[in-house]
């Protein structure tokens, strides 16, 4: 399953890349981008544990930055 996500309060092109690379670390994604520009994360990963790995993924944004959250529609 790929889906695109906003972030809210992304600061800084650094810290999406250091999020970036955490989340393409997580077991079961399959790729991963973060755009600062556009303040959106690309999110691909297994179907069956898709929403586990979500929850990871912004927890590996809280490592980076507290305040920084992926915004679910």
């Amino acid at each position: 399953m790929k889906k695109k996500f906003q972030m809210e309060n992304l600061d800084c092109a650094n810290c999406a890349a250091k999020m970036e690379t955490l989340i393409q670390n997580i077991p079961g994604v399959r790729s991963a981008s973060m755009n600062f520009m556009t303040q959106k994360l690309t999110l691909e990963a297994d179907d069956d544990r898709f929403e586990e790995i979500l929850e990871e993924a912004q927890r590996c944004c809280d490592k980076v930055d507290r305040g920084c959250r992926i915004l679910r529609p």
